[in-house]
């Protein structure tokens, strides 16, 4: 029988009390300590069969109490739930109002375009930037246009065991434009690639794409030219479509952008170069991007792993990614002596990145509890048999991670009445992951993964059915409710 959401909550009622729901089966204790009762995980976790391992602890947020664990002390791969802590660290290192600023330089007769890591930073935004300079700039056009993106670390790519085409595995400079990403559209066998935002895309002229007689592989990448080079199967264009592709060289494309968008302005830059040196000169106009807790709210939303490894970057002030990760390792092993984890990167992509249920969700308890995590975590709908989504007097405010055959999830649930948790789940078959390491989408990881997530959320309404009373908000009363944007 073909295993769905359907036929696992089916399963699961059959293990419950007559008249039962999830959250009133039998508990067996699993770790050194249990503050609930009256809920079995393990018959859950059977049901899923999803092999390799899973790892769970339940804290109290406010005592820290371990409630309930399995496996806690078992180093797993994080995946994206390792964003939870570049979050927690760069908002200490750097303060939730910290924004990044892309500023235009005069220097004699040069203009110069300085990155500032701004990861956010759009077409829409260099728009605006290109207005700015347009207007307060005297005197005849500059003889040079030079763009720096020396405020972070050049990093080729963000993961070198992931495919070279994912959209998610850019290049990384202090230049930084729509997440180092372009925009490939085809229709009627005519390819675009455009600088895509929401109010203007304008074409992307340093890069270009052609449909090749293959069918195999997808795309090639060639970045041995003036131009980087891409070609794509032609029988994957047949049909009218498009999608992302990441960017190599962040400093001429976000230079081509805003020559252009200057040039629409009536003032013409000669073509980019890059430049070496930081900008020296004065400063004729800048864009400060948002403050960092937004940035950070967006990250945990949409699992951006540019902006993971840009606010990680910015906070360590590493030379390289590694060095980074390491800092950040550092940091978190002051807060938590004792536990074991190890960090390649910031967003979780690497294969060698490590952490533990219990380090998480303690950090999940303490750190993120002073820090309003929870306003800063995505709300994760409950379904129902069919896979809607479902009233329930639980809220789940958490940070997913996937990879290829690993499916974790972080975060907090509450009750109407206060009652809380916090909690980390982490599923993984490792021997499947590293068999398809940088593949997109193998065969069997999307039913694994819905496998996992139905198994991730039977837990959390076991737990929160059996939650004792006291576990509650000072008083017993119940928490305002707190705004998710």
């Amino acid at each position: 029988m073909k295993l769905t959401r359907r036929t696992m909550l089916a399963g699961l009622g059959a293990c419950l009390l007559p008249g039962a729901s999830l959250g009133q089966v039998a508990l067996t204790a699993t770790g050194p300590a249990s503050g609930l009762s009256g809920f079995d995980p393990e018959p859950v976790i059977d049901l899923a069969k999803l092999g390799g391992e899973v790892a769970f602890a339940v804290l109290d947020p406010r005592s820290g109490e371990v409630l309930s664990s399995r496996h806690a002390s078992q180093a797993m791969a994080p995946a994206s739930t390792l964003k939870i802590v570049t979050a927690l660290y760069a908002l200490e290192k750097l303060g939730a109002d910290h924004r990044f600023t892309t500023r235009i330089i005069k220097d004699g007769d040069d203009l110069i375009l300085a990155g500032g890591g701004d990861p956010l930073l759009d077409t829409d935004g260099l728009a605006k930037l290109a207005g700015m300079t347009v207007e307060t700039w005297q005197g005849p056009p500059p003889k040079r246009f030079l763009v720096w993106g020396g405020a972070l670390p050049q990093i080729d790519r963000l993961s070198a065991s992931q495919d070279e085409y994912l959209p998610y595995n850019p290049s990384l400079s202090g230049m930084i434009l729509n997440f180092n990403r372009v925009h490939l559209g085809w229709r009627q066998g005519k390819l675009m690639l455009e600088a895509r935002g929401r109010q203007q895309s304008p074409r992307a002229y340093t890069i270009s794409i052609g449909a090749s007689d293959r069918s195999r592989p997808l795309f090639t990448y060639d970045g041995s030219g003036k131009k980087e080079a891409w070609t794509i199967a032609r029988g994957a264009v047949a049909k009218s479509g498009s999608r992302w592709l990441p960017v190599r060289r962040p400093e001429l494309y976000a230079g081509d952008v805003f020559q252009t968008l200057c040039r629409a302005r009536g003032l013409v830059l000669p073509n980019p170069e890059v430049a070496e040196l930081a900008p020296a000169g004065s400063e004729v106009a800048k864009l400060q991007g948002e403050r960092l807790d937004e940035i950070v709210r967006g990250m945990l939303e949409y699992s951006t792993n540019l902006t993971a490894e840009v606010i990680g970057l910015a906070a360590s002030g590493a030379a390289d990614p590694v060095s980074s990760a390491v800092a950040m390792e550092a940091w978190l092993r002051n807060l938590l002596p004792g536990e074991a984890f190890t960090f390649r990167d910031h967003s979780g992509l690497s294969a060698e990145n490590r952490l533990t249920a219990m380090s998480l969700a303690r950090l999940v308890a303490n750190e993120g509890e002073g820090r309003e995590l929870a306003d800063l975590l995505k709300h994760i709908s409950l379904r129902d048999d069919k896979g809607k989504k479902k009233e329930s007097p639980i809220t789940v405010l958490a940070k997913t991670g996937t990879l290829n055959f690993v499916s974790n999830l972080s975060g907090y649930a509450r009750m109407p009445d206060g009652r809380e948790i916090a909690f980390a789940i982490l599923s993984g078959d490792e021997a499947r992951r590293a068999a398809s390491e940088g593949q997109e989408l193998p065969d069997g990881v999307s039913v694994w993964t819905r496998r996992s997530k139905v198994m991730q959320q039977a837990l959390i309404e076991g737990w929160m059915g059996a939650l004792p009373a006291q576990i509650a908000a000072p008083g017993g009363a119940a928490e305002p409710e707190k705004v998710i944007r």
